[in-house]
């Protein structure tokens, strides 16, 4: 029997992208503090965001659940331009300020997941490049009233309205919506987690 899958995540598009492949899961709510350190690297950030989320899953697990073993999952999403971390925005001023800096130029995305199960951890981050046609004020101010962008790192969502904003995609299409799906599955079969569970295998 193999070990039960905890998401360590509120994110809806890391649980999509997960049942897309075929991979059961509780999802489970692991709040840490996403403070950057001081001189910390984006891509030290994200995996240390994602390692940070996993510990903080199997902490709350171990306080409540008596079974044993079983395997949590965290991940953790960056957009990066000109070396710099774009969060979440805080209000509609900070939203078409990271819009206007993204308008007409190439942004990276970084994506790291950790998987682990009180015994061993381990990580994989995916770097991708995307690249924006320019976008007017208008078409910002319009996107920001959605609300898509309000709880979206960089302020958009390359699998929702923002699409029609992106030029050209290097790398990972699913790690910039927010799991990088083939790297995922092969750290999730080194714990004994396969995909396409419940598919029906023809002979």
């Amino acid at each position: 029997m193999q070990n039960p899958l905890y998401l360590a995540s509120g994110s809806p598009r890391r649980r999509e992208l997960l049942n897309q492949i075929g991979v059961p899961f509780t999802a489970i709510s692991a709040a840490i503090d996403e403070s950057p350190l001081p001189d910390e690297t984006p891509a030290a950030y994200v995996e240390r965001l994602a390692r940070e989320k996993a510990e903080a899953g199997l902490a709350l697990l171990a306080a409540t659940e008596s079974q044993a073993p079983l395997v949590v999952l965290g991940a953790d999403t960056a957009v990066v331009l000109d070396g710099q971390i774009l969060g979440k925005p805080v209000n509609e001023a900070d939203a078409l300020a990271m819009l206007a800096a993204l308008s007409g130029r190439e942004h990276e995305v970084l994506t790291a997941v950790a998987v682990l199960d009180g015994r061993r951890c381990e990580t994989c981050s995916v770097s991708s490049r995307v690249r924006f046609r320019p976008i007017s004020v208008h078409e910002a101010r319009a996107y920001w009233a959605s609300g898509e962008p309000q709880d979206k790192a960089g302020s958009y969502a390359i699998q929702g309205l923002a699409a029609i904003f992106v030029e050209s995609l290097q790398g990972s299409y699913s790690a910039v919506v927010g799991l990088p799906l083939n790297e995922t599955a092969e750290l999730l079969g080194h714990f004994g987690i396969p995909c396409w569970q419940g598919v029906a295998q023809q002979s």
